[in-house]
């Protein structure tokens, strides 16, 4: 059914894991009529997550789409996973959708994959509301998450709801643009419901509040605010006309509340989404570089303009192959039609175009500005490419991942797992662009890293069960890195003389520290062409490999600006490898000088604890290296942030359990690179030394 772009709505469901993304979705697919029974996330039946293991284990490993329609409007939902491990799922799903529903624990209020998402929604400027869900919790605290929302993530969260008690007696919801009490039904699973008058003793509550969402208002609507000064009565409408505004421009974060396990509070929730986020035609054009010139280009979202579209994830079908999923943001494309790769300059013929609900397919014969949907056929295509017609071709702006944290070692079991152990690595580093895999030069293993323990145990899981590889698994190593400390001069001289025509190349560079996080900076400043040119981009190449295996342990070099100074060439034997050799050599000589030392991941870790242990579990994290941040008050338990090396969280859970009975939790994501400790670093050095002594 193909609806007006005015009456389309792409958005996602984020938060941090267990906040209830997944309950939430079910509950909206059955209230939309897309389902007729809900599917519980605790008994593995969740439309949503249809892997094994997702049942298996109860989170969402792999964000999955679907399509409902409410009111008269499609709405295309993406469900997100929240464990941090598989953030690059958010990230990419936040890259081509158009507003969000922020969930949050009425319990935790801003946990820390919250904060993460919420970054990322403000990187690509996506309007959402939020939803403060669990409000039948035992210590829920509806309004404290709203302050939560206003301190940690700097926004201006502003409640359009409160609600009617909390814990074991909430019951319902007061609308305060409608000034309504909504109460649910039981035996319908709140598909039924009654809007009355408010209770008495919350009307207080519910004026000051209402008060507060129109003097927010009254900021971005010249109207509203004349009514509000001079007391006069407010439509209903005119504060939804105010606050639609507010939330496109990002000014405000509409705050509701429900309880989507007990089937409360979602239909407001649909009804928000439809009334606060935007369609494709609120949004700015979509902006990219013309192919040809780089020169910046826009399109309009409409079926009218040439088509383009972004390919944002893959995934490997077992019944059709390869599925790759797009958003499309201008133009039409039919099935069986040929579409054009502005990345890899290669043509692509789509077999077939499917709408997707979860991992079941409908396919579609045209799709449209507006639309996400899969696609069959793409041979050459990856992640973050754009797709568009050959004679008018752009290019949109690609997508930027995370760099892996933690690495294992594997291998076949048997020689005829050796050939099904590299295609399904390949398979899975194509769906996943924070997996990688590499060779070990020095021990000729496979090494697999990735964002996580859990992000390598689900995909080797994934690697047994889809792909039928058995094989070896060594213990996770953490992914450390190398740079340099002070500036240099040093020089690269490639010679070979062999009878015949020689090997000539010699360069000088200076090179200097960058700040944490810049990588890697490339400058070229001779003069009079004593290095020619064609060989300029040669000396780029060959640092850049030598940048790959560090002096100090062998790890990657970042954060270093080399910069190419002089150098002399020969007329008839200098050529592209022997510059490339020259620029490897002086990069090498120059890093061993610049005193290099080793960084490590350094993670962000909140441990809500009950109080009467918090002593021990802040000991334990100073016995780890850890920086105690800061230590926060929670409804039920103490919140302690530190910030721990990765190095020394392996095992953490299982020492959390001991210290606390198991009535601790604690959750980490990666925060940055740090340089490490000289005992530490030390520590590194010699068993990396050792470990290559011994093979």
């Amino acid at each position: 059914m193909q609806m007006s772009l005015e009456n389309t709505r792409n958005i996602g469901i984020m938060a941090h894991i267990d906040a209830g993304k997944t309950t939430t979705t079910e509950r909206i697919l059955y209230y939309a009529g897309r389902t007729h029974r809900i599917g519980e996330v605790d008994d593995g039946a969740a439309v949503m997550d249809w892997m094994d293991l997702e049942k298996e284990r109860g989170i969402t490993i792999t964000s999955a789409a679907t399509t409902v329609f409410w009111q008269d409007h499609r709405i295309n939902i993406i469900d997100t996973p929240g464990h941090v491990d598989f953030t690059v799922e958010v990230e990419r799903s936040l890259r081509v959708l158009d507003g969000a529903i922020a969930l949050f624990c009425s319990v935790g209020g801003v946990e820390p994959q919250s904060e993460t998402v919420w970054r990322q929604a403000d990187k690509y400027h996506v309007p959402r509301i939020a939803y403060v869900n669990k409000m039948d919790r035992v210590g829920a605290d509806f309004f404290g998450a709203v302050e939560m929302m206003k301190k940690r993530l700097g926004a201006n969260a502003v409640p359009i709801q409160i609600p009617i008690t909390t814990g074991d007696l909430f019951t319902g919801i007061i609308d305060l643009i409608n000034m309504k009490a909504r109460t649910f039904n039981e035996e319908s699973y709140g598909a039924e419901f009654f809007d009355d008058e408010i209770p008495e003793s919350l009307m207080s509550l519910a004026n000051k509040t209402r008060e507060e969402l129109l003097e927010n208002l009254s900021d971005y609507d010249d109207e509203l605010m004349g009514k509000f000064i001079n007391n006069e009565p407010i439509e209903p409408h005119e504060i939804i006309q105010a606050l639609r505004k507010a939330t496109l421009d990002l000014k405000v974060f509409p705050v509701l509340c429900g309880s989507s396990f007990k089937n409360k509070g979602v239909q407001k929730l649909l009804d928000s989404v439809t009334a606060f986020l935007p369609s494709p035609l609120d949004l700015p054009p979509i902006g990219g570089l013309d192919v040809q010139s780089r020169e910046p280009i826009s399109r309009k979202s409409s079926p009218d303009e040439s088509f383009s579209a972004l390919v944002f994830k893959i995934i490997t079908d077992p019944y059709v192959g390869k599925l790759t999923y797009f958003r499309v943001y201008s133009g039409k494309l039919k099935a069986g039609s040929y579409v054009y790769n502005s990345k890899t300059g290669k043509n692509e013929r789509i077999s077939r175009l499917l709408y997707m609900h979860s991992n079941k397919k409908n396919d579609v014969r045209e799709v449209m500005a507006g639309d996400i949907v899969a696609g069959i056929g793409f041979k050459a295509t990856s992640t973050g490419d754009t797709i568009c017609e050959k004679d008018n071709p752009i290019t949109l702006e690609q997508m930027v991942f995370p760099e892996p944290v933690i690495s294992i070692a594997i291998e076949p079991k048997t020689k005829a797992d050796q050939e099904k152990l590299a295609t399904s690595l390949a398979r899975l580093a194509e769906e996943d662009p924070t997996f990688k895999i590499k060779q070990d030069q020095d021990t000729g293993q496979t090494i697999i890293s990735g964002m996580g323990e859990l992000h390598l145990e689900i995909l080797i899981d994934r690697m047994v069960r889809e792909f039928k590889v058995s094989a070896n698994v060594g213990k996770p190593q953490v992914a450390y890195k190398e740079t340099i400390t002070k500036k240099v001069a040093c020089e690269g001289r490639f010679v070979r003389q062999t009878g015949g025509r020689g090997q000539f190349g010699h360069v000088k560079l200076k090179l200097e520290p960058l700040e944490p996080g810049t990588g890697f900076v490339f400058e070229d400043k001779t003069i009079g062409g004593s290095v020619p040119k064609e060989f300029i981009k040669p000396v780029e190449l060959g640092i850049k490999e030598a940048l790959d295996n560090g002096i100090v342990a062998g790890y990657p070099t970042v954060d270093v600006k080399a910069i190419l100074v002089d150098g002399s060439h020969h007329e008839v034997d200098s050529s592209e490898l022997a510059f490339r050799v020259a620029g490897s050599m002086a990069l090498q000589d120059g890093v061993r000088r610049a005193s290099p030392t080793l960084l490590e991941p350094v993670m962000d870790v909140e441990v809500v604890v009950p109080e009467e242990y918090i002593g021990d579990i802040i000991g334990d994290l100073q016995s780890r290296r850890g920086k105690i941040e800061g230590i926060a008050q929670r409804p039920d338990a103490k919140l302690v942030a530190a910030e721990v090396p990765l190095s020394e969280m392996f095992g953490y859970a299982t020492k959390l359990r001991s210290l606390s009975q198991g009535r601790a939790v604690y959750s980490m994501q990666f925060s940055h690179y740090a340089k490490m400790p000289e005992q530490a670093c030390k520590k590194i050095v010699d068993r990396m030394r050792g470990y290559v002594y011994q093979r």
